[in-house]
């Protein structure tokens, strides 16, 4: 099973960016979707973007409106989400997972954590206003 550690958190002004990165060990992430998510203080984690293991079909939050996006790194082993034009209401504990899902037509739906994932310590991404 692949060990996914998240990193690439940090204080940015609203409209700034940041890119996260996920990179897993233990195993290649050329055999898992795989997909982000966030906790915000008081609320339940919530996806915010997966990426299927080999076709490439993506899905997205709706409240993102285009301001995110994720891409696979095969050869280095890891998954990137590069934000844009970030708001106070992204901020939050970002962590990615092995998701499952279906991935058609460069879409990624139904995307949900495997069963066997574990939760990493999330990297922090705090927007001030």
């Amino acid at each position: 099973q692949v060990q996914l550690v998240e990193s690439g958190g940090g204080l940015v002004p609203a409209g700034g960016s940041l890119r996260l990165s996920c990179v897993g060990s233990g195993d290649t992430l050329e055999d898992y979707a795989v997909g982000w998510f966030r906790q915000a203080p008081g609320k339940a984690r919530e996806v915010v973007s997966c990426i299927s293991r080999t076709d490439g079909g993506r899905s997205y939050a709706d409240s993102l409106q285009g301001r995110f996006t994720i891409y696979k790194e095969n050869t280095q082993n890891m998954v990137s989400l590069q934000m844009n034009d970030l708001k106070p209401e992204d901020t939050a504990i970002y962590y990615c997972a092995t998701v499952a899902g279906t991935s058609s037509g460069g879409n990624f739906y139904l995307c949900q954590p495997r069963r066997d994932n574990s939760w990493g310590q999330g990297t922090q991404v705090t927007v001030s206003s």
